[in-house]
């Protein structure tokens, strides 16, 4: 019984030891830090990592902003510029989008660039469900601001765009 309680309490020790280890090895991977070196639209853009290696091309997460053929879509893109084109970053990856991108977090200078795109005006939180989002109350301040996309009286989402007109040529 004893050896039985004791084997048992080794491999749960061991399991919980890969566990450990594995989430250790794999923390670091999760937050990068380097250059923004391109901003395709106003969520999408490529981070050079410390060290030279070759630019990551990454989604934000936790926004939604117009599709670059879409009213407002030219203005987002040109904020995400304003905010982070050519200047030192750090990404925290969250997840992998369906084109095989990292979904992630990017701040500048200590300030969340998405936060910032939508709280101006450039973005929506992105809604899941019955979930708002995670910038709910920054899209808030900007419609009650009525600054950037939300100036206009109802301001189509990028998803609902693409369902009308498919997506940009």
């Amino acid at each position: 019984m004893a050896v039985g309680r004791r084997r048992r309490g080794l491999s749960l020790a061991a399991a919980l030891a890969l566990v450990c280890a594995a989430t250790a090895a794999a923390a670091p991977a999760q937050r990068l830090d380097g250059v923004v070196t391109r901003v395709s639209d106003g969520d999408t853009l490529w981070l050079r990592p410390d060290g030279g290696r070759k630019p990551v091309k990454l989604r934000l997460v936790g926004l939604d902003a117009p599709e670059l053929c879409q009213r407002h879509g030219p203005e987002a893109r040109a904020a995400l510029q304003a905010e982070a084109l050519g200047r030192r970053a750090s990404m925290r990856r969250h997840a992998t989008d369906d084109y095989g991108r990292p979904l992630a977090t990017l701040w500048v200078d200590g300030r969340d660039v998405g936060a910032a795109l939508v709280r101006d005006g450039h973005a929506w939180s992105a809604r899941w469900r019955d979930d708002p989002g995670p910038y709910v109350r920054e899209e808030a301040a900007a419609r009650a601001a009525r600054r950037g996309l939300f100036a206009q009286p109802e301001p189509e989402t990028p998803r609902e765009f693409r369902r009308r007109h498919g997506p940009c040529p």
